[in-house]
């Protein structure tokens, strides 16, 4: 029989990854091992599970969960050291400035408001 642990393993994915997937998708964990496993044989799904790392950072910093984004942000590291080379450019050299919320994103979307 398969434990947890073994499917992780399979999905060639770390658990944080795994949580940052189940966390990103509200998913329980076996059906983020299994998404991540699947995304990971994917074209894309290294920029995707990438992408949902992200946006857990940046929503852990929006609830002030700073210890858990500090989390994310080590998860993220090690993912990129992982697999940043079959990003292709957007390896660990952009990790810092993909978890740097952009001041601007907040007047882009009261400007976007105004004009409705």
């Amino acid at each position: 029989m398969l434990t947890i642990e073994d499917c992780i393993a399979l999905s060639t994915l770390t658990e944080a990854e795994i949580d940052a997937i189940a966390e990103h998708e509200h998913l329980p964990e076996i059906a983020a091992v299994e998404l991540g496993a699947y995304l990971m044989q994917t074209r894309d799904g290294k920029a995707r599970v990438k992408a949902m790392i992200v946006d857990d950072i940046h929503a852990a910093q929006a609830r002030g969960q700073h210890a858990h984004a500090a989390k994310l942000k080590l998860c993220l590291k090690h993912f990129l050291a992982d697999h940043g080379p079959e990003l292709g450019r957007q390896g660990s050299a952009d990790a810092r400035a993909d978890t740097t919320p952009d001041p601007r994103a907040n007047h882009r979307a009261d400007r976007a408001g105004a004009i409705d």
